[in-house]
């Protein structure tokens, strides 16, 4: 019988801010959104590569129809929890998935539990 490792208690409270980020419906949607952003925003909108630099916070507010400081705010859980990276342009935020702290997010859920 194989024995795993019990996760660190740092990679448990790590797991505990992804769940809670990902509590919210909204943010769930966003980051599956984010997943492919030329589907689910106006691509003749992008100012950038949406899968290097990110969709702009007015676009997500857009689609979400919610107050820009409610976005700005889902969009702040999400980066604390490690899920996407934000990146300026001119006076524009731009969000895009962290596909590699996903990653090792999974790999971590996949051991924890």
């Amino acid at each position: 019988m194989t024995t795993h490792a019990e996760p660190s208690q740092d990679a448990s409270a790590q797991l505990v801010d992804v769940f809670k980020a990902l509590a919210n419906p909204v943010r769930l949607q966003v980051l599956q959104w984010l997943r492919d952003p030329e589907h689910h925003f106006p691509v003749e909108q992008f100012i950038a590569d949406p899968h290097e630099v990110g969709v702009c916070v007015s676009h997500i507010q857009a689609k979400t129809g919610l107050a820009q400081s409610t976005v700005s705010a889902y969009m702040a859980a999400l980066q604390r929890a490690g899920l996407v990276r934000a990146t300026r342009v001119g006076k524009w935020t731009h969000y895009r998935r962290d596909e590699e702290h996903i990653a090792q997010l999974v790999d971590v859920l996949g051991r924890s539990l």
